[in-house]
């Protein structure tokens, strides 16, 4: 690969400076980006993890979603103290001094790794928030993680941005507000191949290795394999759902799932259709269990549930039976 040119990359960093700052004018998302109900200065917490139905600022309508896979290079912003205490999306206080950010699409809150391309240098970051709302941009620090990224003067950066799965330690220092353990530096081969992603005018990565299994057919409710008709692991009592259409076949078992209600607890998600199903077929005996495609992603959620105290108990029961990867969705466009 062509050696980088030094000179070419400081061009581009000073015009994606004069490009503008982000703490001037920053558009507010509507209360509804983040989930119905949010609660303005409700606890840090990630549960429940909010989706949140389509939202349109200025014209434009993004659609919340859930990907397993994302990872992108493009510029960031940042906005500071002019909106201390003011609600984030998901109803949270925002505190400029905080390791966190605004994505347009992204659950809330999510964790991503935020990279400089121009030093390298990478940090962990909660997303609690709705934006950017400015074409050129694809994600909004707070001004705690533009000063721990190494960005504050330049206001806007050229970076990659990439969900990860935390560990808990991690991710309880984030909701504090403090900085999360230091992450590894790029690695000079990566950081080229990146910085001439961004050139190219950036956009997303896609994944490194696909799936070894086809996508599953997403048409109407089905109980196959996707292995073609092979053996595999047992559907009884799990539904294969299309996104538009979720139907569940009720198990009886403690605590019971509510007929209705937006609350769901998700075990997992899937690009491989065998391993969905298999940890489906764990699940069974805790209650009304799914598994939702939307696209090549499968999700095994148990629920729904009424409240947030029923789905809490559910996840308390799903971690005890070793499901330690379990979480609380609010999805009320489900």
């Amino acid at each position: 690969m062509q050696l980088f040119d030094r000179k070419r990359w400081t061009l581009l960093a000073a015009l994606a400076v004069l490009a503008a700052c982000s703490s001037g004018g920053r558009e507010l998302p509507p209360a509804s980006a983040g989930g119905d109900g949010a609660v303005y200065g409700a606890a840090v917490s990630d549960a429940p993890v909010q989706i949140g139905p389509p939202y349109t600022i200025n014209g434009r309508t993004y659609t919340p979603a859930d990907p397993s896979h994302y990872d992108e290079v493009g510029l960031a912003s940042y906005y500071g103290a002019e909106l201390s205490g003011r609600p984030t999306a998901n109803g949270e206080r925002f505190r400029p001094s905080g390791i966190s950010a605004a994505h347009r699409t992204l659950p809330l809150p999510s964790y991503v790794e935020v990279t400089a391309l121009q030093t390298g240098r990478t940090i962990l970051v909660r997303v609690n928030d709705r934006g950017p709302f400015a074409d050129d941009r694809i994600i909004d620090l707070s001004v705690g993680a533009a000063r721990q990224l190494g960005i504050e003067e330049q206001g806007t950066a050229p970076v990659r941005v990439r969900r990860v799965q935390p560990v808990e330690s991690d991710r309880a220092r984030l909701r504090a507000g403090q900085p999360a353990q230091p992450r590894l530096q790029t690695s000079p081969q990566l950081l080229e191949a990146l910085r001439a992603q961004f050139e190219r005018g950036g956009g997303i990565i896609p994944q490194a290795t696909p799936s070894p299994d086809a996508p599953a057919a997403t048409g109407r409710t089905a109980t196959s394999t996707a292995s073609g008709g092979n053996a595999g692991p047992s559907t009884a009592g799990v539904n294969w759902q299309v996104e538009e259409e979720p139907q569940s076949r009720p198990v009886q078992s403690a605590p019971p799932a509510a007929a209705a209600g937006d609350y769901y607890v998700q075990l997992g998600a899937f690009s491989n259709a065998a391993n969905a199903q298999r940890l489906a077929s764990r699940a069974e005996r805790l209650g009304t269990v799914r598994i939702v495609s939307a696209g090549s992603i499968r999700r095994v959620r148990l629920g729904p549930y009424p409240t947030q105290t029923a789905a809490n108990q559910a996840l308390s029961q799903a971690r005890s039976a070793g499901f330690g990867d379990a979480r609380i969705f609010r999805d009320p466009a489900r």
